[in-house]
C-alpha cells in the first residue's frame, strides 16, 4: 500500500534487520542529540545488531516505509503498546510519522483493550502529545539491548 506520495508502505520481511538498525541509528543520530548527552547518543545502540532487529520482525509487527527501494522508517507494536517508531531525519516533519503511528496504534490495539503505551524519548513528546498521548511518568527505555540509561517519558492514550 502507499501513503499517497512516493512511499510504499509494507509488512517488514526477512533481510530488513540491516535497514531496521541503519534507520534507528540514523535516526538517533540525526533527531536526538538536542535531548541526550553526546556518550548516550554514541553508546544508544548498545549491543544491537541487525540481527537483533531480524529477530523482532520474525515476530510479524513490524511495518516499514520504503521510498526508492530504500527503507527510510518503521514501526513496531505489541499488544498494548506502540515499541518502536523511527524514521531517518530528513523523512521527518512530513506526515510519514503520523501515519506509521497510526499503524502501530492499529497494530497495538489487537487483542488489547486498555490504553495504548509508548516509551517515548524526551525529543519526541511533543509529537505523541500532538497525536493524542499524554504523559504518565519517566523512566528509562526498557526495550532492546541499549548502553548507557536513555530516559524516555511514559506515555498513553
Amino acid at each position: 500500500m502507499t501513503d499517497g506520495t512516493d512511499t510504499l508502505l509494507r509488512p517488514a520481511r526477512a533481510g530488513d534487520g540491516a535497514a531496521l538498525f541503519e534507520v534507528t541509528r540514523r535516526s538517533v543520530a540525526g533527531l536526538a542529540t538536542d535531548h541526550y548527552s553526546p556518550e548516550q547518543i554514541a553508546g544508544w545502540m548498545g549491543s544491537r545488531t541487525p540481527a537483533y532487529y531480524e529477530d523482532i520482525i520474525a515476530r510479524g509487527n513490524v511495518v516499514v516505509a520504503e521510498r526508492a527501494g530504500a527503507v527510510v522508517a518503521f514501526v513496531d507494536a505489541e499488544p498494548g503498546e506502540v515499541t518502536r517508531l523511527f524514521l531517518l531525519p530528513e523523512t521527518a516533519g512530513a506526515g510519514l510519522g503520523r501515519r506509521l503511528l497510526e499503524i502501530g496504534v492499529e497494530k497495538a490495539r489487537l487483542g488489547h483493550d486498555g490504553p495504548i503505551k509508548v516509551e517515548s524519548t524526551v525529543n519526541a513528546q511533543g509529537f505523541y502529545q500532538r497525536h493524542g498521548f499524554r504523559p504518565v511518568g519517566r523512566g528509562y527505555f526498557s526495550h532492546g539491548l541499549g548502553g548507557d540509561p536513555i530516559e524516555i517519558v511514559h506515555m498513553e492514550r
